[in-house]
């Protein structure tokens, strides 16, 4: 059986469901001014059989109460997030929770899609990697290709599976956190890139986090520069391109990824993959994390 481990396309999955291989789809549609609406486009129309991820419920840890000293208290060291930002990643072991109770088990190729330019499924992608779990691939093009090539939809939700008992493997994406960043700073080794809005990254505006700006030394992406005007990602050789004139001779093995909640952060790193340049870190808290600290630096312009 072929493994994908970065895009699948439509064709290739529509093989995949007819081989009676063991595979499961996620619909990772979300949207954050609107919390509830990935549900229900989910609801709506999906691929069928496909399950929904929710970035809030699913694939973020519980918000907990700040305590005195403005760290996160959980009532549950189970519910302990494995990072900090908006949307705090859960910690390794309540994600393998909840993939054994959907039915995902450690054989399965998993696809990941949404309806918003692999902004979302980016997010389940990387931590299904994190796992240690690699066939899992992003459907180029999202739902919209899967609809444009005359491929089928249902509404509903879909038919629970049997719980598994999903096993974690040494983890094959890199996590790191502010102290990481922050201790590299001045490394010429490290190299951050932003993936958020131009305006946002320049400090002059910010809509989500309390300050404005961006890590001192930061390179600037927007997660949208990954999409041709197609809906899908770019072709790798021209991936590749952009990716060279942005580093400019910077080592790819020290580029770190963040965006405002390290989820949108992920488009730019896959698109790294998918133009051969390897496999480079995530700083999952992102600038949310990283400006809930006022003795780390920012920088502006």
């Amino acid at each position: 059986m072929t493994t994908y481990t970065t895009l699948i396309q439509v064709p290739e999955l529509q093989r995949l469901i007819a081989s009676g291989a063991p595979f499961m789809v996620f619909d990772c549609s979300f949207d954050l001014a609107n919390p509830s609406l990935g549900e229900s486009q989910y609801l709506e129309r999906h691929i069928p059989g496909a399950i929904h991820a929710d970035l809030d419920k699913n694939l973020s840890a519980k918000h907990g109460s700040p305590g005195s000293d403005g760290k996160i208290i959980v009532a549950d060291d189970a519910d302990k997030p494995a990072s900090g930002g908006r949307h705090p990643l859960p910690n390794r072991e309540r994600f393998t929770m909840w993939l054994s109770e959907i039915g995902f088990a450690n054989d399965m190729q998993a696809v990941v899609y949404d309806r918003n330019g692999a902004n979302y499924c980016g997010r389940l992608w990387w931590m299904l990697k994190w796992a240690g779990h690699d066939a899992v691939a992003v459907l180029d093009g999202g739902l919209q290709a899967w609809q444009a090539a005359g491929q089928p939809v249902e509404s509903g939700e879909a038919v629970t599976h049997f719980q598994t008992n999903f096993e974690l493997k040494t983890a094959l994406a890199l996590l790191v956190n502010a102290d990481d960043v922050l201790g590299n700073i001045d490394n010429p080794d490290q190299t951050v890139i932003d993936a958020r809005a131009p305006a946002r990254y320049r400090g002059e505006v910010e809509p989500l986090d309390p300050v404005a700006g961006h890590i001192p030394g930061a390179l600037n992406r927007p997660f949208t520069t990954n999409i041709g005007t197609d809906g899908k990602f770019k072709p790798a050789a021209q991936l590749r391109q952009e990716f060279d004139a942005l580093l400019r001779g910077h080592d790819t093995a020290g580029v770190v990824h963040q965006c405002g909640s390290g989820v949108s952060a992920l488009p730019n790193l896959i698109a790294m993959e998918v133009a051969g340049l390897g496999r480079t870190a995530l700083y999952a808290g992102s600038w949310s994390d990283w400006c809930s600290n006022p003795n780390r630096p920012v920088e502006k312009n």
